[in-house]
């Protein structure tokens, strides 16, 4: 070996080893598999053929020398043997006892490349045809499939699935191109398809294949070309043929994307009356065609529920949903009374609209989710019910019906669509009287253009609001473009009134004191927007006054602009908003409207002319230009942006936006907003995002003396201040307390405040106390405050099992630096109570989390000792206390992601999605994720075989009565994991490691699957 190579082999070692601890095993292998192929391809092109095989079996062996004396990886017998040879093929034997033939791909499986069908290179179609048979699987996505594109692949095809090798087939209806008689022929021949039939312009589009290779040696076709002759043969179509062996992270991507797509409900199991049936709709012109409203939930939608049903656990049974037009807001509330009858002693039903026609309609979707066609009467129009169990109402009809003739508690569950109406006189007197069991209220926004109250009615609260990127990303709301603009506005100068915000006045005179300003605004609208005479602008202005001004800069330059407010008289308003409509308006400014006084869908352009930080005015805002109407594909933002005084906050309305913390919105700004829904663009300019990043370093407190001097502050004018009660009015996060080993206790002692007496290792707890931040279960809270409350510890020989091991997670999880193998449980707790200032702290902590409880949890069945609860979250030493695992009072070190517990005859396994610090990592994301809500696909530790002892265990785990039990965490910036809940072997494939399907007992809540997910169809 040369003195080159030999330099080379040391130094893939060196850049691997110091990363090795950090990496997926599996993804540690890939690393060494490529830095090897590329060695062996650069060391061995020079040589001639005789040589090549001898040189490369040496250097692999020495570079598998160091990875072994370096990693503790045992390589051996998989050292390769002094004589080496080139496998090529496995072929079975003929009759004749010769092997059979079969082509081979003229593009060797390791090689990645591009195809263009261009002279010279081989076409696509006949190198899918060579890839078929040494394939064990196949996976095809095609938008759309023609007899043309599978002709000359129907041999190859024939003879895969006569050997019992699997095909499955993902297609659409979409342009109408499909042809009927192709997937005839494809489902004859065995393969499985399924069929999308959503017309959408936003659904699918892929085109893929993905032949799988148990070797290992998979490899896949994504680009432009359908299965047509065309596309495979003929047309100027870009492919790119990817190798497993080269790019493993993408093959995988592409194998996880198709398993979420083939679980989705969308893509039915193909027969061949429901295609002809749904084609021929979708061609006729005089035919406008409804489908049935299909009872299944979207993830989103089912959140929402679920948030619902975490207020009624909390003894809140007036609740209120927000949720955009389009978004099925009816059958929501309709699965929602599905799954409320049972609980009902009664199940007596009031629906109130204000249409007849929205009666109909959602009686007709109430009868399809009970499954019953005859639920329901109707109170409207001269109808009246009879039987007074199920009624679907008018607001008049109940007027004009006596109310107050109603007994209150008559109706068990009342829904009100509308619910921005409730204010008005003949709602609030309908609402003043009823008395059901569960109120729920049906809006898409809450706000009234009277300014007249309806949150007061659920004590100010929304319980469950859609997100706007959730809307958006099911299509029911258009996508924006979002353009940040620096306008060199100063706002120093501007009065601010604390919790007000700018002085109206001042910012009037500010915007209005000469008109370079009102010109930019002007110029960045002219110069983004393609055709300005067929704009339908909205601006929001800060006063009637700006509002009139603005109007009158605009028509001065020929746009024709008018202003609106809540005074204008209705029919004003009105004829404002139909001439915008129309186009004899391009621009409506308005001041305070941000609801139904101000709602024209075709809106497609946004002029954000008022500094809000309020979340909610931002949003609703946001929201006035991303109704869909037809012939718009996207909402146009221009955000003017100044130099703001630190009491503004930016970070506010940004993170309302897009979630995260400040301190990831700042990567996210940095980065340009690399995260949006399919089809969004956020961008600030250069000048406009460093002003936004100062703000938001500036605007609240974040040296640590800083955070003492603002709690000082406060205690002067609030007496003694709580932690809940600091981080509400310097809008400070939990995270920005419990940093740098700091705790809400230091940061008193830093301001002066008075502190209980500190204990003998005060100092060490305290740093720990951070690590509890993410309890979130109600037993936890309510078991942990009832013992914090007391003075006393708990006693360890009257506690059952399960509140044992809840005192083990506790005391683990604070006092685990601080104690000694001789500790007992009891004189564990003994020594948390002997520091009292940290019991406080703990309450406090505990009083701030309980609010922030957003999910149902389950207890185990069948499991009474094991203190968790599914979707709830926990820590590596919380989960292994559960179990039992460990001394009396400290639970076992777990450092890998699996953990055999004899006792409980149990697997856990802990995975993170993500396993790259950062918030992206192609090569990572797709070992571990959910394939659907109830399907998790996870990878096994690289050594583990399929016949091994523990993969015959994770196999058969249910016929030997052991139990596996998941959690995640999306990235390892995250301490703790969700318990995803106990799991069922459904199948797996290849082996070192085994790639496993798990089945889950309890689906993944809506927010847990589209955080988890490969992709959401």
């Amino acid at each position: 070996m040369t003195e080159g190579l030999r330099a080379r082999l040391d130094h893939v070692t060196e850049q691997l080893v110091p990363q090795a601890d950090a990496l997926h095993p599996s993804e540690a292998a890939d690393r060494l598999a490529l830095h090897v192929s590329q060695i062996l391809e650069s060391a061995l092109e020079s040589l001639p053929d005789k040589e090549r095989v001898a040189t490369g079996v040496q250097v692999v062996r020495a570079l598998l020398a160091q990875v072994e004396s370096q990693l503790d990886w045992d390589v051996g017998t998989d050292r390769p043997d002094d004589e080496g040879m080139v496998l090529r093929a496995l072929r079975r034997r003929q009759p004749d006892g010769t092997p059979r033939a079969i082509d081979q791909p003229l593009i060797p499986l390791l090689d990645t490349t591009l195809l263009t069908n261009a002279p010279g290179e081989p076409t696509v179609g006949s190198q899918l045809r060579t890839e078929i048979a040494s394939a064990d699987r196949i996976d095809i996505v095609m938008a759309f499939i023609r007899m043309t594109g599978i002709t000359p692949l129907l041999d190859a095809l024939r003879t895969h699935r006569r050997e019992g090798r699997q095909v499955r087939v993902l297609t659409t209806t979409y342009t109408g191109s499909t042809e009927q008689r192709a997937l005839d022929v494809l489902r004859d021949l065995g393969a499985e398809v399924r069929v999308s039939y959503d017309l959408t312009t936003t659904r699918l589009h892929a085109k893929a294949w993905l032949f799988h290779r148990d070797s290992g040696y998979s490899t896949a076709y994504v680009g432009s070309s359908n299965l047509t002759h065309s596309a495979q043969v003929a047309g100027l179509e870009w492919n790119v043929r990817l190798s497993s062996a080269r790019n493993a992270s993408v093959t995988q991507k592409v194998a996880a994307v198709f398993d979420a797509y083939w679980e989705n409900p969308d893509f039915r199991a193909y027969d061949p009356a429901e295609f002809a049936e749904q084609t021929e709709r979708s061609t006729r012109e005089d035919e406008t065609y409804l489908s049935p409203v299909e009872i299944r939930l979207e993830p989103f939608q089912d959140r929402l529920l679920e948030q619902i049903e975490v207020a009624r656990a909390r003894g809140r049974h007036k609740n209120l949903l927000v949720s955009a037009t389009g978004t099925g807001k009816t059958v929501m509330a309709a699965v929602d009374y599905a799954r409320l009858r049972p609980t009902l002693t009664r199940d007596r039903l009031l629906f109130v609209a204000h249409r007849e026609e929205i009666l109909r309609q959602s009686q007709a979707t109430f009868r399809h989710a009970l499954r019953d066609p005859s639920f329901g009467e109707r109170w409207v129009a001269g109808e009246r019910p009879r039987e007074f169990d199920h009624v679907f109402a008018s607001v008049q009809s109940l007027s004009a019906g006596a109310i107050d003739s109603i007994d209150p508690a008559h109706f068990d569950v009342v829904i009100v669509d509308e619910f921005h109406h409730a204010a008005a006189p003949s709602y609030r007197r309908l609402l003043d009287h009823l008395a059901p069991v569960e109120l729920l209220g049906l809006t898409a926004t809450p706000e009234r253009a009277d300014g007249l109250p309806i949150l007061d009615l659920f004590d100010g609260r929304i319980a469950a609001e859609l997100r706007l990127w959730d809307a958006i990303d099911q299509q029911r709301l258009a996508p924006f473009t979002y353009f940040g603009i620096y306008d060199g506005l100063n706002y120093g100068q501007v009065p601010w009134r604390r919790g007000q915000g700018y002085d109206v006045t001042s910012l009037t005179n500010l915007y209005t004191g000469n008109d370079v300003w009102a010109r930019q605004v002007v110029k960045e609208l002219t110069d983004r927007v393609g055709d300005m005479a067929q704009a339908k602008v909205l601006g929001f202005c800060c006063s009637v006054d700006h509002a009139r001004w603005m109007a009158d800069r605009f028509n001065e330059v020929g746009i024709p602009s008018l202003a609106v407010w809540a005074d204008t008289p209705t029919e004003e308003r009105k004829r404002a908003l139909l001439d915008l409509q129309t186009g004899r308006l391009n621009v409506v400014f308005s001041v305070d409207l941000f609801n139904e006084g101000v709602d024209v869908p075709s809106v497609d352009t946004l002029l954000l002319l008022r500094p809000t930080d309020s979340p909610t005015l931002f949003l609703q805002q946001l929201g006035r230009g991303l109704r869909k109407a037809p012939g718009k594909t996207s909402c146009l933002v221009l955000d003017f942006v100044g130099q703001h005084r630190k009491e503004f906050r930016f970070d506010l309305r940004y993170r309302a936006l897009l979630g995260g913390t400040r301190r990831e919105l700042e990567d996210r700004i940095k980065q340009g907003f690399p995260f949006l829904p399919a089809g969004c663009d956020l961008s600030l300019d250069r000048v406009a995002s460093e002003k936004v990043l100062q703000n938001i370093r500036e605007s609240i407190p974040t040296r640590w003396q800083a955070k003492a001097d603002e709690l000082r502050t406060l205690a002067r004018s609030h007496g003694d201040v709580s932690l809940a009660t600091y981080l509400q009015q310097t809008g400070l996060d939990l995270e920005d307390v419990y940093t740098s080993n700091k705790s809400w206790s230091d940061l008193r002692e830093a301001a002066g405040l008075p502190l209980a007496p500190a204990g003998p290792d005060e100092a060490v707890i305290r740093r720990a106390i951070g690590r509890v931040g993410h309890i979130d279960d109600s037993e936890r809270m309510a078991t942990y405050r009832a013992w914090l409350l007391g003075d006393v510890p708990p006693q360890v020989s009257v506690l059952d099992d399960r509140r044992r091991r809840l005192a083990r997670m506790l005391v683990g999880a604070i006092a685990g630096q601080a104690l000694t193998k001789e500790h007992t449980l009891q004189s564990a707790l003994d020594l948390l109570w002997d520091h009292p200032q940290v019991r406080a702290e703990l309450r406090e902590l505990l009083d701030v989390l309980a609010p922030q409880l957003n999910h149902l949890h389950t207890p185990l069945v069948g499991r009474p000792a094991v203190p968790l609860q599914v979707h709830a979250r926990y820590t590596r030493l919380e989960i292994l206390a559960a179990f039992g695992v460990g001394d009396s009072v400290r639970p076992a070190n777990w450092q890998a992601g699996v953990q055999w517990v004899e006792p409980e005859q149990a697997d856990l396994f802990v995975f993170t999605l993500d396993k790259s610090a950062g918030s992206f990592s192609p090569t990572t994301r797709y070992r571990d994720y959910a394939i659907s809500r109830d399907l998790i696909h996870w990878e096994s530790q690289s050594k583990t075989r399929a016949d091994s002892a523990t993969g015959l265990r994770y196999q058969h785990h249910a016929a030997r009565g052991s139990d596996v039990m998941l959690f995640a965490r999306l990235n390892t910036k995250e301490l703790a994991f969700w318990f995803l809940g106990p799991a069922t072997y459904v199948s797996h494939v290849s082996e070192r490691p085994m790639q496993i399907t798990w089945r889950l007992d309890h689906p993944l809540s809506g927010d847990l699957f589209a955080s988890f997910a490969a992709a959401v169809a």
